[in-house]
C-alpha cells in the first residue's frame, strides 16, 4: 500500500483580490450521487435523543472525505484517523468512502455521514445544505492554501506568474466542485483575463488531482492544475516524472479544506461533541501520525466566515444558488 503524504505549501505572485464577475459560460455542477449499492443502510447509528448514548454503550460517529486522491491513499489516511478518534473519543469511529464530490455533499445532508473532510467549496455547499452543520476544524496550512498550474515540457513554457499563455493549450481542473482543483484556479485564471471555461476544446475534469497529473503526464492534456499539497507530495515520493510534467505557476492563498459536523450527530451524541471534537484534533501532539498523514504541523480551529470569499465565487460561478 502507498506510504504518499501530503506536504507544506510554499510561495508565488500576489494578487489583489477582488469580487467582480467573471466567469462567462456556466459549469455543470457535480451529481449529487449515492452510494452504489440499492437499498443501502445507514452507516449511522439510528439510536436518537438529545441525551446522547444510552448508559454503558458506545457512540457510534462515520466519518467521511471528499475523494480528491487515489482511493489507496485515502483508506490509509481515514483508516488511521478512525482508529485514532475511536480510542480518544471513546466513541466507534468508521469511514465510509464516496464515490464522488457531490456523494459527499449529499450524505452529509442526509445524515449518512457525521464528519466530513470538505474543501473550501463542498465545505460551503454542505453546510447551507444542512441547517446547523458547524465548522470545527482546518489545517494550519489550510489558512493559506494554493494551487499550482501544471504543464507539458513540450509547451516550452518556464515557470512564471502570468497564467495568459495557458489560454491556447488543452487545459484540464480536477473534480467540476473542487476548491483548489477548480474553483479558485479559474478565480485567477479570470483574474488575469484568461477566459476559464475557453481552453481548446473546452476544459476537462479529471474528477481528482491524482488523476489531474496522470492526464498531463501522458499527453492528454497540455496543462491542468491541482491541489498544491497533493502535487510537492507526489514530487517528493518520486511519482511525478520531470520529462512529463512540471510546475508553471502557483496562485495567491486561499482558505481551504476543513471539518463539517453535522447536527443530527451532535443530537445523537450529546451538546458537547463539537468542544470534545476540537479538543482532539487541536490536541494531536506534533508528530503525530495523523498530522503527518494528512500533511500538516496541526489542526486549529475555524468558522464559517473564513469560505466568504470561496462562497462568493461559488456563487459568481454558478455552483452555489
Amino acid at each position: 500500500m502507498s506510504s504518499r503524504r501530503a506536504v507544506r505549501s510554499g510561495g508565488f505572485g500576489e494578487h489583489a483580490l477582488s469580487r467582480r464577475g467573471f466567469l462567462a459560460g456556466t459549469a455543470a455542477t457535480a451529481a449529487a450521487t449515492v452510494l452504489a449499492a440499492c437499498g443501502r443502510t445507514s452507516p449511522v447509528s439510528s439510536s436518537g435523543g438529545s441525551a446522547g448514548p444510552s448508559s454503558g454503550s458506545r457512540g457510534s460517529l462515520t466519518i467521511g472525505a471528499i475523494p480528491d486522491q487515489d482511493p489507496e491513499v485515502l483508506q490509509r489516511l481515514y483508516g488511521t484517523l478512525a482508529d485514532s478518534m475511536s480510542e480518544a473519543l471513546d466513541l466507534d469511529v468508521s469511514y465510509q468512502p464516496v464515490t464522488d464530490y457531490g456523494a459527499a455533499v449529499s450524505l452529509f445532508r442526509t445524515g449518512d455521514l457525521d464528519l466530513v473532510w470538505f474543501g473550501g467549496l463542498t465545505g460551503v455547499q454542505a453546510r447551507l445544505q444542512t441547517p446547523g452543520a458547524e465548522p470545527i476544524a482546518q489545517r494550519d496550512i489550510d489558512e493559506s492554501f494554493h494551487s499550482v498550474f501544471i504543464v507539458d515540457p513540450a509547451t516550452g513554457l518556464a515557470p512564471a506568474d502570468d497564467l495568459t499563455p495557458l489560454a491556447g493549450l488543452r487545459f484540464t481542473y480536477g473534480s467540476e466542485t473542487s476548491t483548489s482543483g477548480r474553483l479558485m484556479p479559474a478565480y485567477f485564471l479570470s483574474e488575469q483575463g484568461v477566459d476559464p471555461q475557453g481552453f481548446p476544446g473546452g476544459p476537462g475534469f479529471s474528477g481528482s488531482h491524482d488523476a489531474t497529473i496522470s492526464l498531463v503526464s501522458s499527453g492528454s492534456y497540455q496543462a491542468g492544475v491541482l491541489n498544491e499539497q497533493v502535487w510537492r507530495s507526489r514530487v517528493e515520493d518520486g511519482t511525478v516524472d520531470p520529462a512529463a510534467v512540471v510546475q508553471y505557476a502557483r496562485t495567491p492563498e486561499y482558505h481551504d479544506y476543513h471539518w463539517l459536523l453535522g447536527p443530527q450527530a451532535v443530537e445523537r451524541l450529546g451538546a458537547d461533541l463539537p468542544e470534545r471534537l476540537l479538543e482532539y484534533f487541536t490536541g494531536l501532539p506534533a508528530g503525530d501520525e495523523v498530522l503527518e498523514l494528512f500533511g500538516a504541523g496541526a489542526f486549529i480551529p475555524t468558522e464559517a466566515a473564513n469560505y466568504d470569499q470561496i462562497e462568493a465565487v461559488g456563487r459568481d460561478l454558478g455552483l452555489i444558488s
